[in-house]
């Protein structure tokens, strides 16, 4: 058996990125209307700590679902594919990704087992961390990890041999339509004709089981929202009272998506001095922090084929509740 291959770690955040990028944010989102706050300021380790509460929630049936698919398909989708680099966006500790690795790393694979992982994440100690590992576990497999933003990028990933970009958790859903599209093009952009996508899509089902599933009886989801509010607080010097919001989830069905609000429940002058702003907000007015799309299965292929992708393989929980599809660049 090959010996361990030495993890190599590439960092294209800069280090003052992260307070740059919330400035940029915060002035941009609640400075204007409809007042937003992106959702990558949830996840702070107090925000990433109560999102690992809430995948183990009853309530809550994505996470487990994707790694149900991931048990049962991970040789199919490593033999369906040919590529022998793995890339996965927003990696974090590549939990669910090891059942894959797992798969691409066999022996038995027709095309040779993967000899390449590059996973992709902000989290820089996270990421060190998931590498050294990873590097351990699968012995002769080089870890490239590197520290970035997939929304910016995307560009920079490693290129060589045939890549397979993984992207699942339906973190997708978390995209605006627009967002989607753009984010879809410019990752086919960044890949060469024949090389893959692995995409793990939430689906549409009965309202209430969605609600359900963001506004759960325990108030996890709840928090974790009204965490945003805390960051900005805490980096910005900002003097929110997140008391003063009503946590506000619902299904819009002509989005078919779930909205996840922060509603003023007074009149409120909110100043943010790391960020030069000063927010009024009337009673009722509310804050947009996440979005979850549910999808359709031929409504991913239709967004697929816009952005420069075919599909060539789905697979689904028994239950129906969850999809990853394997697509080809053309």
């Amino acid at each position: 058996m090959s010996g361990v291959v030495e993890p190599r770690v590439r960092v294209l955040l800069d280090p003052d990125w992260a307070s740059g990028s919330l400035v940029d944010d915060v002035r941009r989102g609640l400075g204007g209307r409809p007042r937003r706050l992106p959702p990558k300021w949830l996840y702070d380790p107090v925000g990433a700590d109560l999102f690992d509460e809430i995948t183990r929630l009853p309530e809550y049936y994505p996470t487990e679902a994707e790694r149900a698919i991931l048990t049962a398909h991970a040789a199919e989708i490593a033999q369906a594919c040919d590529a022998s680099t793995l890339v996965e966006l927003g990696s974090g500790t590549s939990d669910k990704t090891r059942t894959l690795l797992d798969a691409f790393r066999s022996p038995e694979r027709p095309h040779g087992p993967l000899a390449r992982f590059v996973p992709v994440d902000v989290s820089d100690g996270t990421l060190r961390d998931a590498a050294s590992m990873l590097s351990v576990r699968y012995p002769g497999m080089a870890v490239e990890a590197v520290v970035g933003d997939f929304t910016l990028h995307l560009g920079q990933l490693p290129r060589g041999d045939r890549r397979m970009v993984a992207f699942l958790g339906s973190t997708i859903g978390n995209f605006y339509l627009e967002e989607r599209a753009a984010f879809l093009g410019a990752l086919a952009d960044s890949l060469d004709s024949g090389e893959w996508l692995l995409l793990g899509t939430d689906l549409v089902k009965g309202a209430d089981r969605l609600v359900a599933a963001y506004d759960d009886a325990a108030g996890v989801t709840e928090r974790f929202i009204r965490n945003c509010l805390l960051v900005v607080n805490r980096e910005l010097g900002a003097d929110f009272d997140p008391g003063a919001f009503s946590y506000v989830p619902f299904w819009d069905p002509r989005m078919e998506r779930i909205d996840m609000r922060l509603r003023a429940e007074e009149p409120q002058t909110v100043t943010v001095p790391g960020a030069d702003l000063v927010v009024e907000l009337a009673t009722g007015e509310e804050i947009c922090v996440e979005i979850s799309t549910k999808f359709r299965r031929e409504g991913i292929a239709a967004e697929l084929g816009e952005a420069g992708f075919t599909v060539e393989r789905t697979w689904t929980d028994d239950a129906g509740d969850f999809a990853l599809t394997l697509a080809r660049r053309d």
